[in-house]
């Protein structure tokens, strides 16, 4: 008999898990008490516009006592130590485009954090990320403003065009 199928190996529940799981059931009580408190028309139709919110509602409900069971039972697979310098070079271009959008405007800020991420992925020199990155969000920022009519902050940069 081999050792794998003779032992049980019973893992303990996984907290992150059992942290998922409740972040998914205060979203749904938070999504069915907003939508109970919303006024509205009683309609003549069954379905209306507080249905759909309480079918996501029970659908996140049900989703986290899964997840919470799952958990419980340890059936979530071993997760690899994290590499946080990565992670906070993504959370600090996210800060710092939130910051600098109204100042800078968004091809600016967008490009810092397209450069903060192309570094937090080993790509590439922020000298050489930052102007790709300005040159994209130039881009996507004329095809919203300029092309769809759609108001995105406008910055020095901006304003050339």
């Amino acid at each position: 008999m081999s050792e794998s199928g003779s032992r049980n190996t019973r893992r303990r529940p996984d907290r992150a898990a059992l942290g998922i799981a409740a972040a998914l059931a205060a979203v749904a009580i938070v999504i069915a008490w907003s939508t109970s408190q919303a006024g509205g028309v009683a309609g003549y139709s069954p379905v209306g516009p507080k249905t759909f919110p309480y079918i996501i509602a029970g659908g996140l409900f049900i989703l986290s006592i899964l997840t919470a069971i799952e958990a419980m039972r340890g059936h979530f697979p071993e997760r690899e130590a994290q590499d946080f310098p990565p992670m906070l070079w993504v959370l600090g271009g996210l800060v710092a485009q939130m910051l600098t959008m109204k100042t800078i405007g968004f091809s600016l800020s967008t490009g810092l954090l397209f450069a903060a991420t192309a570094r937090a992925f080993g790509k590439g020199a922020l000298w050489k990320t930052f102007p790709a990155g300005v040159v994209f969000a130039l881009l996507v920022w004329l095809m919203f403003a300029k092309g769809l009519q759609l108001t995105l902050p406008a910055g020095p940069l901006e304003r050339l065009f």
